[in-house]
């Protein structure tokens, strides 16, 4: 005799008796079940919204609060109400356009070539290697170092007097550079920094996207003549399109919030303004010296608002982009 499984909708709640009318304690119970029933899923998903509610969504209110006031680190119980007076004070300073363009060329010059070796590592893990596990830990090991600790070490490396970069640079004729004070030196110096610390964790995340598909793809592909090249190119590469536009924007905010390498590269007061020329101040060391430097935290918060514009614009250039690749696939 076939039977079925009953939905979770097809229970009752318990009933007094042996079919008779319920009692007052099975009563009670009937509707201790349909009470539970319908309150416990809220019950569940409460502490999540209680913790975003408490760290996420009143600071982004608060700080929008700042940003439409005239506030002081010196006088926190004091405020002003000034509108979009300190959204037209940061547009209006040149030094904050030059921390979003420093901002956006960094995070270019660190995210293109961070996910493509992110890639060449996953397609290399996925396949049957000795001591894979070994492997894997070690690409994971610079995303758990602290970037205190990685940007003091690269510090050293990119030193103009001594540091091993020129050191190494000097047994081809090259003269020694200075990498924190260049323009595009310094910028190149911060990416380095970045590329080592998050290229395995994105190795990793694609690694984990690569072991999803399916491999009867991968047999067809090879039936049809494909080799391994091919193979990454038309089976791997759209299969991972997803994997890829996540790690894009993850990739993009990490590049919007900036904020040790830049401090520490040259340390002391010049990592504190972004260089002697503000050439790597970043959107984060700029909302650092606003606030917590010069103690205007009406500006300070404005900035911050404006990096949540900037990101939001950013995520939705990506999601065009990944819907009309989808659309183009098809």
């Amino acid at each position: 005799m076939a039977t079925t499984t009953p939905a979770r909708g097809a229970h009752t709640p318990p009933t007094g008796g042996s079919g008779g009318a319920p009692n007052g304690r099975s009563a009670w119970r009937a509707r201790l079940w349909r009470f539970d029933d319908k309150v416990s899923p809220y019950a569940y998903i409460a502490p999540f919204f209680l913790i975003f509610g408490a760290f996420g969504l009143y600071p982004l209110l608060y700080t929008g609060w700042i940003a439409l006031h005239r506030v002081e680190m010196t006088s926190l119980d004091q405020s002003e109400w000034v509108g979009w007076d300190n959204f037209a004070t940061i547009l209006q300073d040149s030094e904050f356009w030059t921390s979003v363009s420093n901002t956006f060329i960094i995070g270019v010059i660190s995210t293109v070539p961070q996910l493509l070796m992110a890639l060449g590592l996953a397609h290399l893990l996925n396949y049957k290697l000795r001591a894979s596990t070994f492997w894997r830990t070690v690409i994971l090991t610079p995303y758990a170092t602290s970037v205190a600790t990685a940007a003091l070490v690269f510090a050293l490396v990119f030193r103009a007097d001594g540091g091993i970069l020129n050191w190494v640079l000097s047994f081809f004729g090259v003269d020694n550079i200075d990498w924190g004070n260049g323009h595009w030196t310094s910028k190149i110096a911060i990416s380095v920094i970045v590329i080592w610390r998050w290229t395995g964790y994105n190795a990793l995340i694609y690694l984990a996207a690569m072991q999803a598909v399916p491999t009867d793809l991968y047999e067809a592909a090879s039936i049809d003549g494909a080799n391994r090249w091919q193979q990454f190119l038309k089976v791997t590469i759209p299969s991972l399109r997803p994997t890829i536009l996540f790690t894009i924007v993850i990739s993009t905010i990490g590049s919007l919030q900036l904020f040790g390498e830049p401090l520490l590269l040259q340390g002391g007061t010049l990592g504190a303004v972004g260089g002697s020329e503000h050439q790597y101040e970043t959107l984060s060391i700029y909302l650092f010296n606003y606030g917590w430097k010069l103690g205007h935290l009406g500006p300070a918060a404005a900035v911050a608002w404006a990096m949540l514009v900037l990101l939001l614009i950013i995520a939705l250039i990506n999601w065009i982009v990944g819907r009309y690749v989808r659309k183009n696939a098809v």
